[in-house]
């Protein structure tokens, strides 16, 4: 029989860390200013936006994406829905881009910065729990439905 190999502190504090973690994410979904003129967005639209790869919004104006950082897990979901990608592989996807000079990643906010953001500014784009949506901004794409 093989002896098995010691526990190492960090796996514990890993089990630790995802324990913290909600289980349901809930439901990213893709928000902007109610007067931007957009009532809907295609996915690849959002892909494109939210990858650094398209600037600006379909109206023309400079897009401002944006996203929800907390909990993890929501934002770990959305880019799992979105492009199939871990945060780790979207995390090396952004540094290559940062590092060529080509495009910025959209920021991480608190959910009540991406709703003041983008209630603010007809350019913001945002990823919003679903759960934290209200009357200040429109829900343009859901990746779920």
């Amino acid at each position: 029989m093989r002896p098995r190999p010691p526990i190492r502190p960090a796996s514990v504090l890993l089990v630790l860390l995802l324990s913290l973690v909600p289980a349901h994410a809930g439901e990213p979904v893709i928000i902007v200013h109610p007067e931007s003129r957009i009532q809907s967005l295609t996915r690849d639209e959002v892909v494109n936006i939210f990858m650094g790869r398209q600037k600006r919004l379909p109206n023309g104006t400079v897009a401002m994406p944006v996203e929800q950082a907390q909990p993890p897990a929501l934002r770990a979901r959305f880019y799992q829905l979105l492009v199939g990608k871990d945060l780790p592989d979207i995390s090396a996807y952004w540094a290559r881009l940062l590092y060529s000079g080509q495009a910025q990643p959209p920021q991480a906010l608190t959910a009540d910065e991406v709703l003041e953001v983008v209630s603010e500014n007809k350019g913001a784009i945002g990823v919003l729990d679903a759960a934290r949506v209200d009357r200040r901004v429109r829900v343009v794409h859901s990746l779920t439905r």
